[in-house]
């Protein structure tokens, strides 16, 4: 069984190790910070201070649309990406306004078109003349629970002749 201040030893130990880490990460495992790129090397918080300094200096912030020479503030780019995917959807609906459910809405086809197109040529039209498969028409007869010619026969039959046979 360990004791109190061995166990505290332990832990003292492990944070070092991790602090000698974190050193390393941050000025490439100097013992101090010197070495930092920055003048202000005996405070960590002067050098971000000045690296902030240098980096506004770099790319000043202005929200100003013609400014070229500047960066945007966070919140003018996050307006910017807002507005963009406002666009984008042009006011869908939330159902369809990403990309994975206007797939799915279309079936996820990617000859969709083709798809659409090849169906609306198998519609009836009554504005011209079509031809379809024996097998299409059968369908269409089923599929509006009509007979076809042979079942009714041929429309030149002579009614009036077999009538006037009958009446004989």
């Amino acid at each position: 069984m360990s004791t109190l201040t061995t166990r505290i030893g332990d832990l003292a130990t492990r944070i070092a190790t991790e602090v000698k880490a974190v050193r390393t990460l941050v000025n490439g495992n100097a013992a101090d910070l010197s070495g930092l790129s920055t003048t202000a090397k005996s405070n960590l918080v002067a050098a971000c201070n000045e690296l902030y300094a240098l980096a506004s200096a770099a790319a000043p912030i202005s929200d100003s649309a013609s400014d070229t020479t500047h960066t945007w503030s966070a919140s003018k780019i996050a307006a910017a990406i807002a507005t963009a995917k406002s666009d984008l959807v042009n006011g869908a609906g939330s159902a369809l306004d990403t990309l994975a459910e206007l797939a799915t809405a279309l079936g996820n086809d990617p000859n969709y078109a083709t798809t659409i197109t090849t169906a609306l040529g198998k519609r009836v039209r009554a504005d011209a003349a079509q031809s379809f498969t024996a097998g299409e028409k059968t369908q269409a007869l089923a599929n509006i629970g009509a007979q076809d010619s042979a079942s009714i026969g041929t429309p030149d039959t002579d009614f009036v002749a077999i009538f006037n046979t009958g009446l004989i």
